[in-house]
């Protein structure tokens, strides 16, 4: 058994002496926990002060509990039917490993005297002693989710359909779907299929997955999920449920299920694992049957910082210092899935404050802002991003963030906006930082009005980013350290990374773990190119905008091709 933590907050003291938070941060954790009565834990977990890894470390320090992270152990699914999933669940433990006649179990309470009570009754049960490890709660969620692989959980439910509908036998003879013992309507709203639409989106949200595919292939049904920008093949399905298995995804997102002749876009909301999860959903005929994209649309609780999304340094500065201005035009470009959203979003969280008023156009709203005020664009009812604009401007706004620029109207009206006032944030698609000028001008926007709005341009991408529990130092070929060298060596210093030595370089790959599932990478970091407008640049955008004259001016700001 273990002991609950004293209260002369040894916790916190053990934090400041090893350097996980300041001495002021000491003083505003026992500030906010007076103020509101939460728990220690949850105000410095809450608030992103301490790691979650760092934080259980050293609250098993305090508790004389060891510190386990089970990412880092392969365990065996044998180990956790020990304890069955509702126990592990119910009292957020994990039995991640028996040795002898021991059972060794992750808690992320090892405080609470029920878990206690019942791991202890199971193992007596079961001839077993009990060694006691405290996990986070990441490390817990990552164990639970090897109770139950999708491919087992679609196996089980698909047996049900095929028991229910006798699909597997009539269709194996080549006949026809509609042919079936079982009608496709009846199907479509057994739970059978909407169990398997179910698993297959929470499978994806667990996995931290941006996008769903589903897709007819041959005589099979492919789903896939789109993991750090990969497209990943998670299960083969048969033919028989791929018809049903759209159509239910339609009747969730209320789109139309006899329309299969043209592409339909739609949205609904899930609540998946005590979180509000909203999807995008598009629709596309292709020869034969209909694939379905789904785009997971999950907001962190908190918008991630500049150097969280990796601008750092000299990018941060000109970032920071661009926000500062009272009017113009802030403008990300980039594919979509770059991260644009995201970017705009920290930006606002910057701006954020009870002195401005901040009104946004969005399509859909990806993240949702205290103190913002967000609008969601409905083109077929005549509220487009262009109709929502003007009315904004009635609205009193300081500054406007507009989620997309699609056409020359709203182009226009974002350049009219900046001119008069107002800081004005947007997006654009275009290949590179450069390019959103000349976009702007094929739209309609006059150049010598563009000229004298535009702040700053980012161009960005998302890169995977290599896994920390698997990244170990790797040799490369000469020539390609060469290459590198040659490459950083054409940057200015101020644009360097502080303190980087190009003949000390060393270079890191991830050799593959089960926290990243063998690839070597796990998350992703935005990459970009910054284009803060000078006084040069805005007179080669008023006169004619030229790109050879001003490819040469950003190549004199450190720019190199």
């Amino acid at each position: 058994m273990v002991n609950n933590i004293p209260k002369d907050h040894p916790l916190l003291n053990k934090l400041l002496t090893q350097g996980l938070i300041t001495n002021p941060q000491y003083h505003e954790i026992l500030a906010k926990q007076q103020a509101s009565n939460y728990s220690l834990e949850k105000i410095i977990l809450d608030d992103q002060l301490v790691d979650e890894e760092d934080f259980a470390r050293i609250k098993g320090e305090v508790l004389n509990v060891s510190y386990v992270d089970l990412r880092d152990i392969p365990m065996e699914r044998d180990w956790l039917k020990i304890l069955p999933q509702d126990l592990a669940i119910t009292y957020k433990m994990i039995v991640f490993a028996v040795k002898d006649d021991q059972l060794e179990v992750g808690l992320v309470e090892p405080t609470n005297f029920q878990a206690l009570e019942a791991i202890e009754y199971l193992a007596r049960k079961n001839n077993y002693k009990v060694k006691y490890y405290i996990i986070s709660k990441a490390s817990y969620e990552w164990a639970l989710k090897k109770y139950d692989t999708l491919r087992q959980e679609v196996g089980e439910v698909l047996g049900e359909a095929e028991e229910k509908f006798s699909l597997k036998a009539t269709t194996k003879k080549g006949k026809k779907l509609e042919e079936a013992e079982g009608d496709l309507d009846e199907m479509i709203k057994s739970a059978p299929v909407s169990k398997i639409v179910s698993v297959i989106i929470r499978h994806a949200v667990e996995g931290e997955a941006s996008d769903i595919h589903v897709e007819p292939m041959g005589e099979a049904s492919r789903v896939r999920y789109r993991i750090d920008g990969i497209l990943h093949t998670t299960i083969t399905l048969p033919d028989y449920v791929h018809s049903a298995i759209i159509t239910r995804i339609k009747v969730m997102a209320s789109l139309k299920i006899d329309e299969t002749r043209i592409p339909q876009d739609g949205r609904l909301r899930l609540n998946i694992g005590d979180k509000d999860i909203d999807f995008r959903i598009s629709t596309i005929p292709l020869v034969g049957k209909e694939k379905v994209v789904m785009r997971i649309l999950e907001s962190p609780e908190k918008a991630p910082t500049l150097e969280e999304l990796g601008f750092i340094g000299h990018h941060a500065d000109i970032l920071k210092k661009e926000l500062k201005k009272p009017n113009g035009l802030f403008l990300v470009t980039g594919p979509t899935g770059s991260g644009k959203s995201t970017t705009l979003f920290s930006a606002l969280d910057i701006l954020n404050s009870d002195g401005v008023n901040i009104a946004t156009l969005e399509d859909p709203v990806e993240y949702f802002v205290n103190g913002v005020n967000q609008s969601q664009v409905h083109a077929d009812i005549g509220f487009t991003f262009a109709s929502g604009l003007r009315s904004l401007l009635r609205q009193d706004p300081d500054i406007i963030m507009v989620g997309e620029i699609r056409d020359g109207e709203t182009a226009e009206l974002a350049v009219h906006a900046a001119l008069t006032g107002h800081f004005v944030l947007s997006t654009l698609h275009t290949n590179d930082a450069q390019g959103a000028i000349p976009r702007f001008l094929d739209m309609g926007a006059e150049s010598f009005l563009l000229g004298s709005t535009l702040n700053l341009i980012i161009a960005q991408r998302l890169i995977r980013k290599i896994c920390d529990r698997c990244k170990e130092e790797h040799n490369i070929p000469e020539e390609t350290v060469a290459e590198v060298k040659k490459l950083l060596g054409q940057v200015k210093p101020q644009f360097l990374y502080k303190g980087i030595d190009l003949n000390k370089m060393k270079f890191y790959h991830g050799r593959g773990c089960n926290h990243c599932g063998q690839t070597g990478y796990k998350g992703r970091i935005g990459i970009g190119e910054l284009i803060s407008i000078n006084n040069e640049m805005r007179e080669i955008i008023a006169e004619d905008f030229d790109k050879e004259r001003f490819a040469a001016e950003l190549l004199s700001q450190g720019f190199y091709d």
